[in-house]
């Protein structure tokens, strides 16, 4: 009960308060868009339709993002982070597992390449010098995109100008540490990944408290999973 009621505090608040607006730079937006190697779904233009709207309202976004695995979320995330990072502002991607901290360290790395934005990843497979600095130049703003496990959350990680905080799988995260990273900055703008939202974020998308965007066309040529047991 008072979890709930800390959650509902939470998003009252942030209601209330002023983000920053952050839009997309005409030129280098196409640029980055015309990256992407596949044809967008509706579902998935829908999806970043809302989020550049959310991004340029000037109040907080609280924003779910549901889509099957394959469906195309991470590049929902990949034009969130460009804008916040060209508007000149930090953003911390939070992951479950290592594995998955490091299959988006190199999707961001290859996707940002050439642009004037600089990535850091810090998981268990990070040496403790690299961890070092990478918390350093997050704590001096040189590193404009964080990626990591929940090692992201750790107190001794300090942002210098937060703008944006994306939550991948955050079926996977318990509740206090989302709610840690939602109290590091109450108007920062909050994107969240989910292909099995948890009943609370589900409930909370549904009822209004959070705004929440379905991809559910599955790309061009995509083939079913098929599950074996043996």
């Amino acid at each position: 009960r008072e979890m709930a009621d800390k959650l509902i505090r939470v998003a009252a608040e942030r209601a209330l308060r002023r983000a920053p607006i952050m839009e997309p730079m005409p030129h280098a937006w196409e640029e980055f868009a015309t990256r992407f190697p596949y044809q967008e779904t509706d579902d998935q233009l829908s999806a970043i339709e809302d989020v550049l709207t959310d991004l340029g309202s000037g109040q907080p976004m609280d924003r779910l993002i549901c889509g099957d695995v394959g469906f195309g979320k991470t590049e929902v995330a990949l034009r969130a982070a460009f804008i916040a990072a060209m508007a000149g502002y930090q953003v911390a991607i939070v992951a479950p597992t290592t594995l998955l901290a490091r299959q988006h360290g190199k999707v961001f790395v290859e996707r940002f390449a050439g642009f004037p934005v600089k990535i850091g990843v810090l998981s268990r497979m990070t040496s403790t010098a690299d961890a070092k600095i990478i918390r350093e130049n997050i704590a001096s703003g040189e590193v404009q995109i964080a990626i990591g496990t929940h090692a992201l959350l750790a107190k001794s990680i300090e942002f210098n100008h937060l703008g944006l905080l994306i939550i991948d799988e955050e079926q996977h995260f318990g509740v206090g540490q989302k709610e840690r990273l939602k109290e590091l900055r109450g108007d920062i703008h909050v994107l969240t990944l989910s292909a099995t939202p948890i009943p609370r974020t589900l409930q909370m998308a549904l009822s209004g408290v959070r705004e929440m965007s379905l991809i559910a066309t599955p790309p061009v040529d995509r083939m079913a999973v098929r599950t074996f047991v043996g």
